[in-house]
């Protein structure tokens, strides 16, 4: 992987410094505690993994979202995209990653951030597919984003996984003219993701064909 692409101590200072928002205290009043907003603990556990702190990052987060932020890949998101209800982001903006989240996706719920969705680095087709077929059956979209572009995870799912329904077998992947295609069938048919990408860049799916029988 290209090391520009990777987390920098030099990239993490600067972003730290764009991303931290403060506000200061009365010079005559004594500051009251700032409420846990998902803004402010999203923002506490980005800052907390910038500085490789888990004791920190521990305080704003639960044990599974402190492993999944740790283990990004990539380098920092430069810039934090706010956040709708309970649900925060951080993404990049000059540099291109897989998938339809384009950073770091966080789901806070009361002081702690309890879910951290990620852009990922998967080097093997067959552990993209099988990632994206999961979240659908989860019904989970930003699982889907963090291996899927969101073209492909609107189309599919227009159609919610029923596991009563037909059953998916999963055929493996074979290699095409600019990629991979990865086929599940079921009884009638079959579903193509077709993946693009490289060794170095990882591979994420950017499109759905299906075959009838």
């Amino acid at each position: 992987m290209s090391r520009r692409w990777l987390f920098g101590t030099g990239a993490a200072t600067a972003v730290a410094a764009l991303l931290v928002t403060s506000s200061p205290a009365s010079a005559n009043t004594k500051a009251a505690a700032p409420a846990a907003t998902p803004a402010k603990v999203s923002n506490a556990l980005l800052h907390a993994w910038l500085r490789r702190d888990r004791a920190a990052a521990a305080k704003v987060a639960t044990p599974s979202a402190v492993k999944s932020i740790f283990s990004y890949a990539y380098r920092a998101p430069d810039e934090f995209a706010g956040c709708v209800g309970n649900t925060c982001r951080f993404i990049h903006t000059s540099v291109r990653v897989p998938g339809g989240l384009n950073g770091l996706l966080m789901i806070v719920s009361g002081s702690k951030v309890t879910t951290v969705y990620q852009s990922r680095h998967v080097t093997k087709p067959a552990v993209v597919a099988k990632h994206l077929f999961t979240a659908w059956q989860k019904g989970d979209r930003s699982l889907g984003l963090e291996v899927a572009t969101r073209k492909v995870v609107t189309r599919l799912f227009r159609t919610k996984y029923d596991p009563k329904g037909v059953t998916y077998y999963f055929q493996g992947c074979t290699k095409e003219t600019k990629g991979y295609s990865c086929a599940y069938s079921y009884d009638g048919g079959a579903m193509l993701m077709h993946l693009k990408g490289s060794v170095n860049r990882g591979y994420d799916v950017q499109s759905l064909s299906y075959l009838a029988d």
